[in-house]
């Protein structure tokens, strides 16, 4: 039977991802990104929306990441599971760079103001589109490390030969709450300096942790029974760390590898996926088609949400609230109908979305 709560949990984040992206790219306190402030509001209260998410946000698309590849392994053999991911993950996120992603890449640079600075210095065309597409990476770095952690996991299986699974799915709710420690562990290490995005063993921990014990009916069961207390926890420290970040940068050091923000990310996960377990359990004609339109969002959306920050906010066109009700749309539109447009589009769709041709 198919997870219905796993299909929920992804469309669902997806599109706080998306109001995420909106808030980030005019974003008055924390993180330097976007466009920035445009607005004459002394602070930005409402820029609180990303402390409230972003810690956990990812760390819960990972553990189903880990999850949904349990599933596939469960029917395919190793060499297919990497051929499916490398043709989904891989393709996507570097070819699909220098088919279509450095647009994204140009309009990032394009708001900074990098784009006219390497104009006029007379920088050789290609080493300018070369730029772009180094630039137009955005939102893929979730299908680079995704990717990296498949192909370990298949050489982890060679070894475990199915052991650490029996083990997970008799993992007690107290183990459960242990797994905190080698999470704040990982977040300390193999972080790269100069994109805190790519959080290489924080990120891995969590997948792993989705295969080898989230994956096992018997452990959600259990989860699904303290699904309400987890959720009004995770609450609690969402709004906790809020009022206690707000203003500073969440998304570095030394606040991403402190203990509050890991907590944050674990527990956050946990009640995600346990409250979905109990009662996002379903699937229904606007569920499917969320569900089957998510990845396409995660794909497209910010080139609609910074396209709009570089035609109409930065020149200063339209009125702040103006820009941001015209971003959010935008990155709805461009996620949804560019994934319509390019999935009909042969060798784009392939390039682009990891789609292959139908026989």
């Amino acid at each position: 039977m198919r997870k219905h709560y796993l299909d929920n949990i992804r469309w669902v984040t997806v599109v706080i991802v998306v109001i995420y992206h909106v808030f980030y790219m005019y974003n008055a306190e924390g993180v330097l990104g976007g466009l920035g402030k445009i607005t004459d509001l002394p602070v930005q209260y409402y820029d609180g929306f990303q402390y409230l998410v972003y810690p956990w946000f990812m760390p819960v698309l990972f553990v189903v990441s880990g999850i949904s590849a349990r599933l596939s392994l469960d029917s395919h053999s190793d060499k297919e599971f990497i051929k499916s991911r490398t043709l989904k993950l891989l393709v996507p996120s570097t070819i699909g760079l220098f088919v279509f992603q450095f647009i994204q890449g140009y309009v990032s640079m394009s708001l900074g103001g990098g784009f006219e600075g390497l104009v006029s210095e007379g920088v050789p065309k290609l080493v300018i589109y070369l730029i772009m597409v180094a630039s137009g990476s955005g939102v893929l770095w979730y299908m680079h490390l995704l990717w990296i952690y498949c192909v370990v996991l298949v050489l982890i299986r060679k070894i475990e030969k199915g052991k650490l699974l029996e083990a997970g799915a008799k993992t007690p709710l107290w183990l459960v709450a242990v797994f905190i420690l080698p999470i704040w562990g990982a977040a300390q290490i193999f972080n790269t300096p100069i994109v805190p995005v790519y959080r290489v063993a924080f990120y891995f921990v969590f997948f792993m942790l989705g295969y080898f014990v989230f994956s096992n009916d018997e452990v959600i069961e259990r989860l699904k029974k303290i699904a309400v207390p987890l959720i009004m926890l995770a609450v609690a420290i969402c709004v906790t760390f809020t009022v206690m970040y707000f203003g500073n940068n969440y998304a570095d050091k030394p606040i991403n590898r402190g203990f509050l923000y890991v907590l944050d990310a674990y527990v956050g996960s946990l009640a995600m996926l346990a409250g979905m377990a109990r009662f996002g359990d379903f699937s229904g004609s606007l569920s499917k088609w969320m569900s089957g339109h998510s990845f396409g969002l995660y794909v497209f959306h910010y080139l609609g949400i910074s396209s709009v920050a570089l035609i109409f906010a930065k020149p200063g066109l339209l009125s702040a609230p103006v820009c941001y009700i015209l971003s959010l749309s935008a990155g709805l539109v461009f996620g949804y109908g560019l994934y319509a447009i390019i999935s009909r589009i042969p060798f784009f769709r392939w390039a682009v979305l990891g789609i292959k041709k139908e026989k």
